[in-house]
């Protein structure tokens, strides 16, 4: 720009020169003329033109580094009171394939007038049902008069899935038979073996609704109620009836609060001369807390029978970081009913007239679990035990043939441990055991009560149509009071057995069991020997 304005200065100057030059050196005039100078720019702006790129189309380059993944699996809790809601898939197609021979029948024979039948019948299903039902007995007959037992039962159960609900229904049957010969065959002879017949009768039904919701679903309930009546043969019978309100809801991912309302209320009698109601009323408010590695639940429950007690439920678990070990404690307490059905189920010759009072038991304890590897799998837990009224039983002095009941208080400690290494189906082994130090009682034993329990089994399938298996149970250290009021340590039992089931076709094969194959006549009770070895076999049919 400054080189234009000294050139216009140049030109503008040069003018003026010549006009000065061409006037008449005698006329002097000052005066310059106006003149007019115009001057015109043209300017145009434009943009440099970009060229455009041009766009193929190509795959990116492959990627050749292999991705490392790491999971870290949280700890699994069992929760027995209430139940996950189910996962349900958005839409599956439908499955149109049958299982293979869902019913079958299985039918056996042996020593000791040994009869053996088992049947189950699951063909009874649809789309939205499904029902199985189950049919059993076993009975047997010793050397010793009256040394029978026979066990019969029957357990059916259906499901209906309707309107996002599941609504389901059992009912069990039940028949067992026992021959009181517990007295002293050279001193009794008994001629009405009526009076040494001992005859369990009952039934229950149950019914309960579960939703079946979207996984999303915050709130769960199951609501449950149940009837049932047990009986003997010498006119004792309690009729019961119980319900539970259990409802879970979903806080957060982390939180989940819980609320049931149960109760259980049973009339017992025997014949117009001896009745009592046994009840308990619980409320089990509670809180879980869930993580990665850390669970945490806390009930305390109010509970209304013979006695009120508030029922803790506290436990804790964690599980170490890149390990599959879980550290474990908690504190737990319940209530025991007592029930005539309850008692007899572990001791069948028991008095009908017995004493009858509620057992408050409570448990601190401590403990691990842990897998090693794929296979084998571990568990361990010490407790301290306060255990109010425990049932314990005592021989008649008669012909001490049936048993009576003392309750005791007393403290314990234990310790429980099980270990099971399994390889799919082809190999299982595994042994549990727990060993119990009772003190502080007012009874010199804790009569009839095993301080320690031993179980170990074993189950191998060598070739496709061959399964065999073994097992051994050991119960130690039972104290009972005989005739003259002595303490006697009963020998310790031991039983082992084997089995072994061989399929000639998809629907037939052959079994054989073996029961106490060491022979003892260990006694379980005082004055009841058992039956010696036993050996059954049979068929069972699939169809």
């Amino acid at each position: 720009m400054s080189l234009r304005l000294i050139y216009i200065s140049v030109v503008l100057l040069a003018l003026a020169n010549v006009a000065l030059a061409q006037q008449p050196a005698a006329r002097q005039d000052t005066v310059i003329k106006g003149a007019t100078i115009e001057i015109v720019q043209s300017y145009k702006p434009e943009v440099k033109q970009v060229p455009k790129p041009e766009m193929l189309p190509g795959l990116p380059p492959a990627d050749t580094t292999r991705p490392s993944f790491k999971y870290e699996v949280p700890q699994q809790t069992l929760t027995y009171t209430y139940n996950a809601q189910p996962l349900r898939p958005l839409a599956l197609a439908k499955d149109t394939a049958k299982l293979p021979f869902a019913d079958y029948l299985k039918v056996g024979a042996g020593n000791l007038s040994t009869f053996y039948l088992d049947a189950g019948i699951g063909m009874l299903h649809g789309k939205n049902y499904e029902s199985a039902i189950h049919l059993h007995h076993l009975s047997q007959k010793g050397s010793l008069a009256n040394q029978q037992t026979s066990f019969s039962g029957l357990e059916a159960d259906g499901t209906l899935h309707a309107k996002q609900h599941a609504f389901h229904a059992g009912l069990g049957i039940l028949r067992n038979r026992y021959g009181l010969y517990g007295y002293d065959h050279d001193v009794y002879a008994y001629t009405n073996t009526d009076s040494l017949k001992q005859v369990f009768t009952g039934f229950r039904i149950d019914l309960d609704a579960q939703n079946e919701g979207d996984a999303g679903t915050k709130l769960g309930y199951k609501p449950a109620i149940n009837f049932s009546y047990y009986g003997d043969h010498f006119k004792a019978s309690e009729a019961s009836f119980g319900f539970n309100l259990p409802a879970t809801y979903n806080i957060n991912d982390n939180f989940k609060a819980f609320l049931a309302l149960s109760g259980d209320f049973t009339q017992y009698k025997v014949g117009s001369v001896y009745a009592f109601p046994n009840k308990v009323f619980k409320i089990s408010p509670g809180v879980e807390y869930r993580n990665q590695y850390f669970t945490a639940h806390l009930f305390i429950s109010p509970s209304f029978g013979e006695s009120d007690y508030i029922l803790p439920d506290l436990a804790v678990s964690f599980m170490i970081p890149k390990t599959q070990l879980a550290i474990k404690a908690g504190w737990q307490a319940n209530v025991v009913r007592n029930t005539f059905e309850q008692l007899t189920t572990e001791n069948p010759y028991l008095f009908n007239l017995y004493t009858w009072h509620q057992s408050h038991t409570s448990e601190i304890y401590a403990g691990i679990q842990s897998n090693i590897g794929k296979h084998l799998y571990f568990t361990g837990r010490l407790s301290w035990w306060q255990l109010d009224r425990m049932p314990l039983y005592l021989s008649d002095s008669a012909d001490m043939k049936q048993f009576y009941i003392v309750y005791d208080n007393l403290n314990a400690t234990s310790l429980q441990a099980s270990i099971r290494y399994t390889l799919s189906n082809t190999f299982s082994v595994g042994f549990s055991g727990a060993w119990f130090r009772y003190y502080n009682g007012t009874q010199a034993e804790v009569w009839h009560v095993p301080h320690a329990r031993f179980r170990g089994d074993f189950s191998l399938r060598p070739i496709p149509a061959l399964t065999v298996g073994a097992y051994i149970s050991i119960l130690n250290n039972i104290h009972a009071l005989d005739s003259f009021k002595n303490d006697v340590q009963l020998d310790d039992i031991i039983d082992i057995g084997a089995s072994a089931e061989y399929l000639f076709i998809r629907r037939l094969s052959a079994f054989v069991q073996v029961n106490n194959i060491l022979g003892n006549n260990y006694q379980r009770w005082l004055g009841y020997p058992s039956y010696g070895i036993n050996i059954y076999g049979g068929l069972r049919v699939k169809f």
